[in-house]
């Protein structure tokens, strides 16, 4: 009797470690990749290091001090406007696609996979063939020219750069926006959209009562990643114009900061305030629209 008692309790014995286990690796990852970097960043802020000498000297709070008190430095955090402008259009159209795309069309898993494509298109090449398509006398100008409109300098005008690459990342990113909608919508159950139909609701009526409401969480999600991919954009803009003709983004410039300058210091200093504005953001955003939990049924 003894013997099956004890037989009984040792697999309970040896399971509350178990998921422990299995976190351990990343776990162990995430720790030594992300936060590990993160707290040397924020060592680095507090020294005049320029990323070569073996030595780090303490300066305190002199590099915010820096920061702060040279206002151009933060003046690139314009530029991220025009990419926060191309994130509601980009989040817009990709509600559109899903909303369209989750009733019965025909060839729907063709446009999904069409629509989804370009996030899966690595981001040099992306630039590589919009410098082409963008280029004086290039493709956009021939589709243009029979409109009537005269070539131009897409990425040489200031005035016309930002909104250009702005288009190029609405392109690339709203595939993913496309996803998680679609995803968002199917997990709606079925049988309210047969309920809407038979009490005769169109589908701006259908969008508007089951569809908007059952996706809020992912609306949420996707405008905070909006916002933080705005001020944190770098791949396309660095590519295409290295930031020349009042392209310069903040994170190129404190990539500039750092290796063309040598001030690591000074630029740990701007990542930190970069990361700081980010979260400062999130939150305002998520006190804002709090999640709230969506019960269909």
């Amino acid at each position: 009797m003894r013997a099956t008692r004890s037989a009984g309790r040792a697999p309970a014995r040896r399971r509350w470690y178990t998921p422990w286990l299995y976190l351990l690796a990343p776990m162990a990852l995430l720790v030594v990749f992300t936060y590990v970097p993160v707290v040397s960043m924020i060592s680095y802020s507090f020294t005049s290091w320029n990323g070569l000498s073996p030595a780090k000297q303490y300066v305190g709070l002199d590099n915010y001090v820096d920061l702060f008190t040279r206002p151009q430095l933060f003046q690139v955090f314009a530029v991220s406007l025009f990419y926060l402008a191309g994130a509601v259009v980009q989040i817009a159209v990709a509600l559109y696609f899903a909303t369209i795309l989750s009733f019965s069309t025909r060839f729907r898993n063709l446009f999904k996979g069409i629509l989804f494509f370009p996030y899966l298109i690595n981001g040099v090449a992306i630039g590589f063939v919009f410098l082409y398509f963008f280029q004086p006398g290039g493709t956009l100008d021939t589709v243009l020219q029979p409109l009537g409109i005269t070539p131009r300098s897409w990425l040489g005008d200031p005035a016309l750069v930002n909104p250009s690459l702005a288009g190029v990342s609405v392109w690339r990113f709203m595939g993913l926006n496309l996803v998680l909608f679609l995803g968002a919508i199917q997990s709606i159950p079925p049988h309210l959209y047969e309920a809407a139909a038979l009490d005769g609701a169109s589908r701006w009526q259908q969008f508007r009562h089951i569809i908007a409401p059952g996706i809020k969480p992912i609306l949420s999600l996707s405008a905070i990643l909006a916002v933080s991919g705005a001020l944190a954009v770098f791949e396309i803009p660095f590519i295409m114009t290295g930031g020349s003709n009042n392209s310069e983004t903040f994170v190129i410039q404190t990539i500039k900061l750092a290796f063309n300058f040598n001030k690591v210091g000074l630029a740990s200093a701007a990542a930190v305030v970069l990361l700081a504005i980010v979260l400062l953001v999130t939150m305002i955003q998520r006190w804002l629209v709090p999640d709230e939990r969506v019960e269909m049924s």
